[in-house]
């Protein structure tokens, strides 16, 4: 079973646990004390058939949440990295079921190459440029900003985060934008969920790690 326990992570701004079973059922224990990003972590676990459990506080706080969400991210990609092993008969691309995934209004596409070779790369994407152009920018930035309780732009923060502790390359894009943040986000990680599904399945005439190299 690929599944891992890490030690705690802790340094003057943020203490993290987590915990991984890439071969679970979806369930998830997350309490990261924002509670929009707590339901974006629940969907990629949902999406991915990952049981996920995770604990993240704050020891310095910080209004954007940038330490915080950062830091769940380097941990996540660590755990996942680890629970690969040596990756042998993987999949390694993860692309055909999450290659558009739809959210009411909005269309997501997230990439995942497990390639040793680390990268999050962002197309159409940033969410602040989603909002209707007949509301005042300002003020419906601040709207969506007090809803889902932290800055939307530091999601790209936890991408970067995972895909450099994971050694992972990703690609993150949305091709169709919608009106609503809360939309756009919400596509993107059920799309990464699906991603890191496909990547990690097991391919039963893959009898070696899949990579010419021999070495992932």
């Amino acid at each position: 079973m690929r599944k891992i326990k890490l030690p705690p992570r802790k340094t003057k701004e943020t203490k993290v646990q987590i915990e991984l079973n890439l071969d679970g059922k979806g369930k998830t224990e997350i309490d990261t004390s924002i509670p929009f990003f707590d339901h974006m972590l629940e969907l990629v676990a949902f999406n991915s058939l990952f049981d996920l459990k995770i604990k993240a506080e704050e020891i310095v706080r910080q209004s954007d949440k940038h330490h915080l969400i950062e830091d769940v991210g380097l941990c996540f990609g660590e755990a996942f990295k680890k629970s690969l092993g040596e990756k042998r008969g993987i999949e390694r691309y993860g692309s055909v079921s999450a290659a558009l995934l739809p959210m009411d209004e909005v269309l997501a596409q997230v990439v995942v190459d497990i390639s040793g070779r680390p990268g999050a790369y962002f197309g159409r994407f940033r969410p602040l440029e989603v909002l209707p152009t007949l509301i005042s920018v300002g003020t419906r930035k601040n709207i969506e900003k007090k809803e889902i309780g932290f800055d939307p732009d530091r999601i790209k923060d936890f991408f970067r985060a995972f895909a450099n502790e994971a050694k992972v390359t990703l690609h993150i894009n949305v091709p169709v934008k919608g009106e609503s943040i809360h939309h756009t986000l919400e596509a993107i990680f059920k799309a990464f969920g699906r991603a890191l599904r496909d990547a990690v399945k097991i391919n039963l005439r893959m009898k070696s790690v899949p990579s010419t190299k021999g070495k992932i």
